[in-house]
C-alpha cells in the first residue's frame, strides 16, 4: 500500500509553506490530480506517456508538495507564453520532466499563493486576448 499523506499549508512571515504529512491523499489520488494538472496545462500536447506517470509517482515518493508542482506549472506557463510579441513561438510541452527545474525552484522561492494568482491572471488574460485574434 502507498504512503498516504495530505497538504497543509502553514503560514509564514511572507510566504506559504507546504508541508506533507502522512494523513489522507493517497498515492494514487496525487499521481491523478497531478496527472489532471499537467494535461490541462496550457502548452502542453495533453497527452499523459508512461514516463509522465513515473515521475508522477516519484515527487509523490519525494513528498513534493501538490500545490508546489501546480505552481511550478503556472511558473512555466507564465514564462512559456508572457514573452515579447516577436519572439519566435515555442512547441508545445511534450514531458512532465520540462516542468521538474521549475518544481525544484519553486520548492525554494520565498514566494506567496498571492503571486500565483497574479500569474493565473496574467495568464487567463493572455489566453482570453489570444483567442480574440
Amino acid at each position: 500500500m502507498g504512503h498516504p499523506c495530505v497538504i497543509r499549508k502553514a503560514e509564514t512571515a511572507d510566504r506559504v509553506e507546504m508541508i506533507m504529512t502522512e494523513d489522507d491523499m493517497s498515492r494514487q489520488e496525487y499521481v491523478r490530480r497531478l496527472l489532471d494538472a499537467y494535461r490541462t496545462t496550457p502548452g502542453t500536447t495533453g497527452y499523459v506517456r508512461s514516463a509522465d506517470r513515473r515521475l508522477a509517482g516519484a515527487l509523490y515518493g519525494q513528498q513534493i508538495p501538490l500545490p508546489a508542482v501546480e505552481h511550478a506549472f503556472v511558473l512555466a506557463t507564465a514564462r512559456r507564453l508572457l514573452r515579447p510579441a516577436d519572439a519566435p513561438p515555442l512547441g508545445p510541452v511534450r514531458s512532465l520532466h520540462y516542468f521538474r527545474a521549475v518544481i525544484d525552484e519553486v520548492m525554494g522561492l520565498p514566494v506567496g499563493e498571492d503571486y500565483y494568482r497574479y500569474l493565473r491572471g496574467k495568464i487567463e488574460k493572455f489566453m482570453k486576448t489570444r483567442g480574440n485574434e
